[in-house]
């Protein structure tokens, strides 16, 4: 290592390590999504894998030396800013993809109320449990009703993004059961980011009610001026620039600006950045131009640079072979299926009450348990909140990466039944 120069720079070997890191981490990311598209899993599935892998799991376990020349040998702050810059435009990017029209549609309607609201309820009151019986042992330094709340949201979110490319590999998207869930998903997690940032509220309130309200009626009136002011002088701005099939270096920049400005202010607020990058984008979300050409010419960039860093930066926190004891991997497994069964039964049993049948609610509870990327925002924000230990949040990884995983092998099973249910049911009534 001596032998090696730096321009006599301390500059210099940040810029060196950091490019190191992104190598590494953006080839890894292409390699075990190439590999998941070709097993039949979303590309982003082995993305996250692909960033657990990366960690002390596997990387450091394996090879120490290598792993510990790349990630530690300057500080881990270049990759902590990049994850963090990168979450912020994910998140705007989020919100231009909701779909919001979905939550108007009065066909199914009823199914889909019914569907959000108890698969976002039934692992809540799950989670609040485990998490609160849990924390004791898991997270000793953590409030223990702010570790229940963080795990009883992770166990709560469906990740809309991730559910969406599922679909459309499985040509699902003008389905009934696609509009159903993926509207109740939408609604499931317009309502989980709420959450999360009532949550995120009442935690740095520390539990001090009046200061928890202001902080919400602060959250409130930023979401009605973003609604109410913002958002028609965006789109004024927008019009002057007017995107056509290519955007507008200036308009590209005031965009940028009003995202970071957004996670400023919900920063200031109380609640994390993120959800300011999450609300500028839910306000453009039909803009349909803007949305097009930040969808081809700026999202690719998102997805392939900035979206594995944040993959890494959660494997490198993420220390499977640290759930060393039964009692650990027992909880591990408790908080694996009670979150998986929670979220499948309140779907599934929901779709059955909205008159789907037994082949339909199963295909919609799969689909709901999928949490992969947003889960782990969650329990980032809880984990750099102390709110939850390494021990929790290696716990829900791994609940985040197997629900996911789960998904697609089932909806290939159990679509072809439906199909073959509702032939049955059909012929009758044919001849």
């Amino acid at each position: 290592m001596s032998m090696i120069g730096f321009s006599g720079q301390p500059s210099e070997r940040v810029i060196f390590f950091t490019l190191a890191q992104l190598c590494v981490i953006i080839l890894a990311a292409r390699v075990a999504g190439h590999i998941a598209a070709r097993v039949g899993q979303a590309a982003v599935v082995g993305e996250i894998i692909a960033g657990i892998l990366l960690g002390p799991s596997l990387f450091g376990l394996a090879m120490p030396v290598p792993f510990h020349w790349v990630f530690y040998s300057i500080p881990s702050g270049s990759l902590d800013i990049l994850s963090q810059l990168g979450l912020i435009l994910l998140m705007f990017q989020v919100g231009l993809e909701f779909d919001f029209s979905h939550l108007k549609e009065s066909t199914n309607r009823r199914a889909v109320l019914w569907i959000a609201a108890a698969s976002l309820a039934l692992p809540f009151v799950t989670g609040l449990g485990v998490g609160f019986m849990g924390a004791p042992l898991l997270s000793p330094l953590a409030d223990r009703w702010t570790s229940a709340l963080f795990v009883a949201t992770a166990f709560s979110i469906t990740a809309v993004p991730v559910l969406g490319r599922i679909m459309m590999e499985l040509g699902m998207t003008r389905s009934r059961l696609g509009v159903i869930a993926i509207s109740a998903a939408a609604m499931n997690d317009v309502v989980g980011w709420l959450l999360l940032a009532v949550v995120t509220a009442l935690t740095l309130a520390r539990f001090q009610w009046s200061t928890f309200l202001v902080n919400v009626l602060l959250v409130l009136l930023f979401v009605l001026v973003w609604l109410l002011v913002v958002r028609p002088l965006t789109k004024s701005v927008m019009r002057y620039f007017n995107a056509g099939p290519e955007m507008s270096p200036t308009l590209l920049g005031g965009i940028l600006v009003s995202i970071f400005v957004s996670g400023m202010i919900t920063s200031l607020l109380g609640i994390f950045t993120i959800f300011g990058g999450f609300v500028m984008g839910a306000i453009l979300h039909d803009e349909r131009a803007f949305v097009k050409i930040w969808q081809e010419h700026v999202a690719p960039f998102v997805l392939v640079f900035f979206l594995p860093i944040f993959f890494t930066y959660t494997g490198l926190r993420t220390d499977i072979a640290g759930l060393d004891g039964a009692v650990l991997w027992m909880w591990c497994g408790l908080i694996l299926v009670s979150a998986t069964v929670a979220k499948f039964v309140g779907a599934y049993a929901a779709a059955r009450i909205a008159g789907l049948n037994h082949q339909e609610g199963k295909i919609i509870g799969i689909m709901m348990n999928t949490r992969a990327l947003m889960e782990l925002i969650v329990i980032n924000v809880g984990y750099d909140m102390g709110a939850i230990s390494e021990h929790i949040f290696t716990m829900l990884v791994i609940m985040a990466v197997v629900s996911t995983v789960i998904t697609t092998p089932l909806l290939r099973i159990w679509l072809p039944r439906n199909r073959m249910h509702s032939e049955k049911r059909a012929s009758p009534s044919e001849c």
